[in-house]
């Protein structure tokens, strides 16, 4: 029986040693990923001088067909009228910034001075908490009040995102809604919202997901390192 007890000790011991290191990884990987992704503005890079860019998907949110077509509408309108807007996405902020500071900094960043900003709206998602962000020159703001602005962030955009994080459709819409407020046509207002009955969810996002699934591995792998020696343990007992 000693010599019995010896041996579960020992395959223990060595089920440990390939367990630990799994479990390591998976608590490193959970506490690491999450600031490794995160975007601070330092890692924004400059408005490149003599090359527009209009739309920056970081957060890899729109078709392709959408984002051309965006930048296109952008693009003309900035010939047109001399307004420049630019749409940023991101897939996650770093710790302690909203998506309003992040745009202000990233607006004062881009442009600098007053001179430069006067004629700019920079509009900005958060596809992590879907909360936008937005900034406008005060050349913009005698076109487009901050009402309007603010309407387009929290209404244009969001409601397409609550809706089932439609984002092709919200960044369409919210560009629709700049050029004809910035082109001097009228307000075409934000989208008309529908009262629906609201049905708490019972699914996981996807970030709760991750974080679920890595913590069941954790789980699994601790009770098996304790229960199946035990197992074994019992087995060759009730042999003997």
């Amino acid at each position: 029986m000693k010599q019995l007890l010896n041996k579960i000790f020992i395959w223990r011991k060595y089920l440990w040693r390939l367990v630990l290191p799994v479990v390591l990884i998976v608590l490193v990987t959970q506490l690491v990923a999450t600031p490794a992704s995160a975007t601070g503005v330092y890692q924004m890079p400059n408005l490149t001088t003599g090359k527009d860019t209009w739309l920056i998907d970081r957060a890899e949110l729109l078709s392709r067909l959408n984002e051309g077509k965006i930048n296109s509408a952008l693009e003309n309108l900035a010939q047109k009228t001399g307004n420049e807007v630019r749409i940023v996405t991101i897939h996650r902020l770093d710790y302690g910034e909203t998506a309003q500071s992040f745009t202000d900094k990233l607006f004062d960043k881009w442009f600098p001075t007053p001179e430069a900003q006067a004629h700019q709206t920079l509009l900005v998602i958060d596809s992590l908490t879907n909360t936008t962000g937005i900034r406008t020159g005060e050349a913009v703001k005698s076109i487009m009040p901050d009402d309007i602005a603010n309407s387009v962030a929290s209404e244009t955009v969001a409601v397409p995102l609550r809706e089932g994080n439609k984002y092709n459709q919200a960044f369409a819409d919210a560009s629709d809604r700049l050029v004809a407020v910035l082109s001097g046509q009228p307000d075409p207002g934000p989208p008309v919202v529908q009262d629906k009955v609201q049905v708490e969810s019972t699914f996981k996002t996807a970030e709760e997901t991750d974080t679920g699934n890595a913590t069941i591995v954790v789980v699994v792998l601790l009770i098996a390192a304790t229960v199946i020696p035990m197992a074994t343990y019992f087995l060759y007992q009730n042999q003997g």
